[in-house]
């Protein structure tokens, strides 16, 4: 059933219709008639209360959200015609179509000017409801800062004549998604109900020892969902603290002993003595090797004092370096991402004393930090696992093993700086 102002007969109802089939229609029609009958409508709209409990969508967001479903009438009244004509726009029109219905979301204060006033509102949203990240979990920083991160990262280039606040273009809306691909996720699918498997809206479960401060931990759950963004479903349900410079010392060996015996992904974290925090994303393990290896799914990324990810360009395939007890000057000892040698985009030397980072075309990316010169002040690495591997490794913490188990964590430690030939 649809009310006056949103007949069926609308023709971006019956061209929007022609974008989903028989079932999907049906399915909807029976997801508005349950959400109009809890609405107490008798049947002929949904509630914006109802609309945001079932979406999870509370605040200005979500306020914002029901007033572009049901086409800005302002009378509060979400008819089945208005869910099947926004759905159709967000969910399955062209990428550009979804991008714009993105863009006008953004604008909470719906005065048709994008600025960081708006943004903020939709962050501290997303972080507080969407991703049940509470006040209670933040430690030595305030949301505000946290927040901040996210939006230094935006540009603001148009000024609206009239107004104190700079605004986004979509241009530059599309370039903070691009740099953000954990937003972009999340505010493609808000209108998935939360219990499906809302996409975006994953933030890894972090894995370490109970007798660990976690105050000390450089990845916050907030950097965590903004890295997974760039990574798909299965590498985003678990990460394990491999090393953590605090706890293990700055000691390349004792980080290369601890990560030989992990063959998954892992995420390498640096904060240097500028204050800044960087790192990579290494899709393949760490391997003593004589010149770049790895896939176009490794990355670098950014997270304080901004947040941003740098994909692979395609313009060469120099994505890992791990090189370990090599004497030539051409072969830099320690481990770094993209660039080139002894230009790369990421380098931490065998020493973890001292690096760089330069921009470089392999990622896109900047120089990571102030100077190009750096100064590791804190380095920790987690290992990208599964639930299934991160509950079997929970119930043997503390277990060495057995003695074959023992030897195999001792070859590959071999193996990685280069000496297991030599004990044959």
């Amino acid at each position: 059933m649809g009310n006056a102002q949103s007949p069926p007969s609308d023709p971006r109802y019956a061209s929007s219709s022609r974008a989903f089939t028989q079932k999907e229609l049906e399915d909807l029609r029976t997801l508005f008639k349950s959400l109009a009958a809890q609405s107490q409508s008798n049947g002929d709209y949904v509630s914006l209360p109802v609309f945001q409990s079932y979406f999870g969508l509370d605040g200005p967001l979500g306020e914002r959200m029901f007033d572009l479903v049901t086409q800005q009438r302002r009378d509060k009244k979400l008819a089945f015609e208005d869910l099947v004509i926004a759905k159709a726009a967000y969910e399955k029109g062209t990428t550009d179509e979804i991008d714009q219905f993105i863009f006008r979301i953004l604008d909470v204060s719906g005065d048709n000017i994008l600025g960081r006033s708006d943004l903020e509102s939709v962050l501290i949203e997303i972080f507080n409801n969407l991703l049940s990240i509470k006040d209670s979990e933040v430690r030595s920083s305030s949301r505000q800062d946290i927040v901040n991160v996210f939006l230094n990262v935006a540009t603001f280039s148009k000024h609206e004549e009239g107004c104190t606040e700079e605004a986004m273009s979509f241009e530059d809306f599309r370039s903070w998604c691009t740099h953000l691909p954990s937003v972009r996720k999340l505010l493609g699918s808000l209108l998935t109900p939360p219990d499906s498997g809302r996409p975006g809206s994953q933030v890894p479960h972090l894995l370490h020892s109970d007798a660990i401060d976690s105050d000390i931990f450089l990845l916050r759950k907030e950097y965590a969902w903004h890295i997974v963004g760039a990574l798909s479903q299965h590498e985003v349900e678990a990460w394990k603290l491999l090393y953590h410079s605090a706890l293990n010392g700055l000691s390349f060996n004792t980080f290369l002993g601890n990560i030989s015996n992990h063959e998954g992904p892992t995420v390498l974290i640096i904060k240097d003595k500028e204050g800044c925090i960087y790192g990579g994303y290494a899709s393949q393990p760490w391997e003593r090797h004589a010149e770049f290896y790895g896939d176009m799914k490794s990355f670098v990324f950014q997270l304080n004092p901004k947040a941003s990810i740098y994909r692979p360009t395609g313009s060469n395939n120099n994505l890992q370096w791990c090189a370990v007890n090599f004497t030539s000057e051409d072969i830099p000892n320690g481990i770094g991402f993209g660039g080139r040698v002894n230009h790369f985009g990421l380098f931490l030397s065998a020493n973890f004393d001292q690096g760089h980072t330069f921009s470089c075309s392999t990622f896109g990316s900047p120089c990571l930090s102030k100077s190009s010169r750096i100064s590791p002040e804190v380095i920790e690495c987690w290992g990208v696992t599964t639930a299934a591997q991160a509950g079997i490794q929970g119930r043997n913490e503390g277990v060495k093993g057995t003695i074959l188990e023992r030897y195999k964590e001792d070859r590959n430690m071999l193996k990685m700086v280069g000496l297991a030939n030599s004990t044959e």
